[in-house]
């Protein structure tokens, strides 16, 4: 099989068959962007994203930073769409290419998911243990594939609902008024965000759980 013919398995997203969608890619690929220098921005984006929500923290800025980390998060979805997109349309689709798919990925999960622990109603330590989580979630789905199984992206806390997730308890916080901040009288300080981080969590371990489970019924399957 050439690098040509090679067709990567990609999560299923509604979003490929919008008309902007295609437009982008037809635009991307006429200016000659290569997926993996999409793959890369993906990564800026999330860390921008991240750095945001850190700063919204105390900040008199915090609306304007909120709403920029919505938009960076978004673009980082958009920039994950649109690489394969891009890969599959110009014909350059490659194995070395799901490198620069999955690496930057995971770094962008735990800078969006760690600089939201420090955000205003985080929880830092939550942060950190859905970092780990989302990680957790994606390495069942790569190493089921890695032993032969098809790729797993089901949730229910798989990579788009964690980051909308992160941009609900954004637009939240940013304009909800604080007497209707969520809170827990038990954990000051711990506001939307960190009940969003708690959400992640729990939804990773069902995700988890569920995708090995799949991934043993697949592979006991073929070996049978």
């Amino acid at each position: 099989m050439s690098a040509n013919d090679y067709i990567p398995e990609r999560r299923p997203l509604a979003a490929r068959n919008l008309g902007i969608s295609a437009a982008a890619t037809r635009w991307l690929v006429r200016m000659g962007v290569r997926p993996n220098t999409i793959s890369i921005a993906s990564f800026f984006a999330s860390l921008g994203g991240g750095a945001a929500l850190y700063a919204s923290n105390g900040s008199g800025h915090f609306q304007l930073l909120l709403m920029a980390a919505c938009l960076l998060l978004l673009l980082r979805g958009a920039c994950n769409m649109l690489d394969g997109m891009v890969a599959v349309s110009a014909g350059i689709a490659s194995r070395s290419g799901e490198l620069y798919n999955e690496v930057p990925d995971r770094l962008s999960d735990s800078v969006i998911l760690i600089g939201a622990g420090y955000a205003a109603g985080g929880v830092p330590e939550l942060g950190y243990i859905a970092a780990i989580a989302a990680v957790f979630t994606a390495y069942t789905r790569v190493q089921g594939c890695s032993l032969g199984a098809r790729a797993d992206f089901g949730g229910p806390m798989a990579k788009i609902q964690r980051m909308f997730l992160i941009v609900g308890a954004a637009f939240y916080t940013a304009f909800v008024p604080a007497a209707w901040q969520f809170s827990v009288a038990a954990f000051p300080g711990m506001g939307t965000f960190g009940l969003a981080l708690a959400i992640i969590i729990a939804g990773c371990a069902v995700t988890s759980a569920r995708r090995l489970r799949k991934c043993a019924r697949s592979l006991n399957a073929k070996s049978s």
